[in-house]
């Protein structure tokens, strides 16, 4: 019984802290409790004190007429006759016993209890102990009329201090309903405010959960308050880039179609071909195309397959320590044999090391299709110089080629997926340029395009240097 009542109340500490209606009527309900606690404590201090000044009032008044009659009869003697009034003001239904003494200038005693001691000071309450009670007294000095100008007695006067409390209580008790009433009030009005101020949360909630907004529309921020409408422009934001991001990945899937098809109805063209021909030769050229055509189809979905590895959030992020000229020299080297079949010098000017931070295989794709894509479309006899130097805190890689170069018109366009500048005749397929910036921006480097000093195009990239 004891576990379900304490995975009951588990759960519903879980849901509490989900909840920001939850929440915000748990910090409210403390505020009230708080303040209704301090309240409370100020108001039994005032009830304490107000009790006492009226015990006190009391006290002076019985006292006084206990001092007015005290006289001298006619055999000079010092006499006092107690006034019924003066005890019985005290009479308030809670119990409480009166005890006075009249004592004379010379300290004897008139009237009244022997051992009721005086207060430290005249005319003010004191709270004391007499046969084990607690009492409030008071002691005032008064003269008497047939004594001389120092005839001065005093008059001490107590009672116990069952009215005194008893009217603390009830002031206490008047505080403590008015003021429950107050927070009740307050937590009603506080309850009602939330869930009015919290509706146009609700319907934003609801707007974005909406089954018809396949679309993504923005969303109004007057419809909200003021401090939410900085969530609304944040979701406004968040589903323009969603939108890009779809309308992308559609262009993209698109063009991964049509560029997949073509290759592919060329291979089973060739491939039938090949199947027909009865001649030895024409049989090995079809087979050379049908070979020469799978490398294209292997090389454009390896090129899909790192575009997809490159986008954010693809895979997990590696900080592994690079040495950019190591990797430098080994596309290069890897590269050289196409390079000579194509005609072109393919040289290396880097410096010894060249130490970034960041993804090694991305980082060396980025670097072959840089080089690729120079060797496609620079014509023979041509040069593909690959430079590397460190510059301050980056790393500076810079690819030059002596080919047509890309007109400064669409140097941003070249970075799109599938992009291909009309009138060329390589064979690529529009993606390198697409990859190289996708892992230079997940490296957190930038890429740029320039003019090399043989007037073909110059691609320089620049990473932050490992310190």
């Amino acid at each position: 019984m004891a576990a379900l009542l304490w995975r009951r109340a588990s759960d519903g500490l879980a849901l509490l802290r989900a909840s920001l209606l939850g929440q915000l009527l748990v910090w409210v309900t403390a505020t009230l409790v708080i303040v209704l606690s301090i309240n409370l404590v100020l108001s039994l201090r005032q009830g304490n004190a107000t009790a006492e000044i009226v015990t006190d009032h009391m006290l002076l008044g019985s006292a006084r007429m206990i001092a007015e009659a005290v006289h001298v009869d006619g055999s000079g003697t010092i006499a006092a006759d107690i006034p019924p009034a003066a005890l019985e003001i005290f009479n308030t239904g809670y119990g409480d016993r009166v005890y006075y003494k009249v004592t004379t200038p010379w300290g004897n005693i008139i009237a009244g209890y022997e051992g009721l001691a005086e207060p430290r000071q005249q005319m003010v309450g004191q709270n004391m102990q007499f046969r084990d009670m607690d009492i409030r007294a008071m002691a005032i000095t008064h003269p008497v009329v047939g004594l001389s100008e120092d005839g001065l007695v005093t008059v001490v006067i107590a009672v116990t201090r069952n009215g005194q409390k008893a009217l603390r209580h009830r002031l206490w008790w008047s505080d403590f309903v008015n003021q429950s009433v107050l927070v009740a009030a307050a937590g009603l009005v506080t309850v009602f405010g939330l869930r009015r101020g919290l509706a146009p949360v609700l319907r934003l909630r609801d707007a974005v959960v909406a089954s018809k907004r396949e679309r993504l529309e923005p969303f109004d921020p007057a419809s909200v308050q003021t401090e939410l409408r900085p969530l609304v422009h944040a979701l406004n934001d968040y589903m323009g880039r969603v939108q890009k991001q779809m309308a992308a990945q559609r262009r993209f899937v698109s063009n991964a179609a049509h560029q997949l098809r073509t290759p592919l109805t060329l291979l089973s063209t060739q491939a039938a071909v090949a199947a027909r021909e009865q001649e030895e030769a024409a049989r090995l050229e079809a087979l050379q195309a049908l070979t020469r055509s799978t490398r294209q189809v292997s090389r454009l979905a390896e090129q899909l397959l790192t575009l997809t590895r490159a986008e954010p959030g693809s895979r997990a992020p590696r900080a592994e320590h690079i040495d950019m000229a190591v990797i430098a020299r080994e596309v290069l080297e890897a590269q050289a044999v196409d390079a000579l079949q194509r005609g072109i010098d393919l040289g290396l000017d880097a410096e010894e090391k060249a130490p970034v931070v960041g993804d090694g295989t991305m980082l060396r794709e980025m670097l072959v299709n840089l080089v690729d894509n120079a060797l496609r479309y620079t014509p023979a006899p041509g040069d593909v110089t690959v430079r590397l130097k460190c510059v301050e805190d980056h790393v500076v890689l810079r690819v030059e080629d002596s080919g047509p170069g890309i007109p400064v018109s669409e140097h941003d366009q070249v970075f799109e997926r599938f992009y291909r500048i009309i009138g060329t005749k390589a064979d690529g397929s529009g993606l390198g340029l697409a990859i190289v910036r996708e892992v230079v921006d997940g490296a957190g480097g930038t890429v740029t395009l320039g003019s090399a000093a043989s007037g073909g195009l110059a691609v320089t990239v620049r990473l932050p240097r490992r310190q």
